[in-house]
């Protein structure tokens, strides 16, 4: 891949993904493998403005071993320097930058139960951390590129599948030789706002889902909900853009609000297991039957790490005519596949309702928000899926016809 592409990407990742403050600090999290690229967005931020980076290393192979090897007790704590170091940054408004790229099934055959503790010890010892994120205290980007391990799950048959994925990631995020992406960025950030404050103007009270997989349900949103889209602020000051790419509206479900079926249109990469063909039976919201014909034991196990991961808490709208759906490519990885088809998520909201950002964890939950140390999300997209929103009034309004926006 040429090397003006990709160092193109960084620098799109840095000033539209990031867009840093004049000396502000940030922190790469970025695998061993794709160390060039993580200079590369090292070099980008400094370029920008960043007074201090600091780079996060991760090896996938170091994590299988971890986990196949290690004492138990291992992962039912989480280091004390690791907290301190996510939460002493994030109190002071450094900037975070995960370049997200992993072997799907890099932890099959683990043993669940100690990814589960360690889920639940994490997830406890950053809870300070996960909710200054997810209230945009600080400016955060997820992005991702090819490792060989992903891009031969992605292109199996490939004798170049790592530049065949890098050549799909890059048209994701409208990369290309003759523009400027920015400008493109700008352009789409546009489109997904209009539609976003039409969304909200509607001010709907329910949302029905219907397809032939046999995705049946009903999503109550909360009382002064609002959908959110591409860019957001932080507290910091400066617009981000918190993934490259995205293509999707997104707003919180009233926790105890949806009811029926829903079946998952894509496999769901989880825990280092690829989990194929989800069914969840939700009633008054949570998730009471949950099957799947691939690793149904890491699902089962995924929302059950606390209470609020049985419970739904995003719901995402994604036309399927989209230029990641487009690409005909199953990622098996979240980050695009969430963005080629609509989505919900089980586990943890983002504070979308009014004053939400300024609301305790009680307050939210009162607002109908669901609270947990887990968010995943599932894709439910299809060519056929139909939502109709309705008012408080009771009127009915098409939002998706055939998969896809009818504005």
């Amino acid at each position: 891949m040429k090397k003006q592409l990709i160092e193109k990407y960084a620098k799109l990742i840095i000033e539209v993904g990031i867009n840093p403050n004049k000396g502000q600090k940030l922190v790469i999290s970025c695998p061993v493998e794709c160390a060039e690229f993580g200079r590369l967005c090292l070099s980008a931020a400094y370029n920008a403005g960043c007074g201090e980076v600091i780079m996060s290393w991760s090896d996938d192979y170091c994590t299988r071993e971890t986990y196949l090897k290690a004492d138990g007790q291992v992962f039912e704590s989480y280091p004390t320097w690791k907290k301190l170091f996510a939460d002493d940054l994030a109190a002071k408004g450094a900037a975070r930058l995960s370049i997200y790229a992993t072997d799907p099934e890099n932890l099959k055959d683990v043993d669940p139960k100690r990814i589960n503790d360690f889920q639940r010890a994490s997830g406890k010892a950053l809870e300070n951390f996960r909710m200054l994120q997810t209230k945009n205290a600080f400016p955060w980007c997820i992005a991702s590129v090819p490792i060989d391990s992903w891009a031969e799950k992605v292109f199996p048959k490939s004798e170049n599948a790592k530049e065949e994925l890098w050549g799909a990631i890059l048209k994701t995020v409208r990369i290309d030789e003759e523009n400027d992406p920015v400008e493109l960025w700008k352009e789409h950030i546009a489109l997904l706002t209009k539609r976003k404050e039409k969304l909200n103007g509607y001010n709907f009270k329910y949302l029905k889902y219907k397809n032939s997989l046999g995705t049946d349900l009903t999503v109550e949103l909360p009382e002064g909900h609002y959908w959110e889209a591409a860019s957001e602020k932080a507290g910091t000051g400066q617009i981000f853009v918190p993934n490259l790419p995205t293509e999707e509206l997104f707003t919180a479900p009233k926790y105890d609000g949806v009811n029926g079926i829903v079946y998952a249109s894509k496999p769901l990469v989880l825990d280092g297991n690829v989990i194929e063909n989800i069914r969840f039976v939700i009633k008054d919201g949570k998730i009471v039957e949950a099957s799947a014909d691939t690793a149904c034991d890491v699902l089962k196990n995924a929302i059950s790490v606390d209470e609020g991961a049985s419970y739904l808490g995003e719901v995402a709208l994604v036309p399927y005519d989209s230029p990641i759906s487009n690409t005909g490519i199953l990622f098996y990885n979240t980050l695009f596949d969430e963005n080629a088809a609509c989505h919900f998520a089980f586990g943890d909201s983002y504070p979308t309702v009014k004053d939400g950002d300024k609301m305790s964890a009680e307050e939210l939950k009162a607002a109908g928000l669901n609270s947990s140390i887990t968010h995943e999300d599932f894709m439910v997209g299809t060519p056929d899926l139909s939502i109709i929103g309705v008012t408080h009034q009771g009127e009915e309004i098409e939002i998706f016809k055939d998969g896809n926006f009818t504005f």
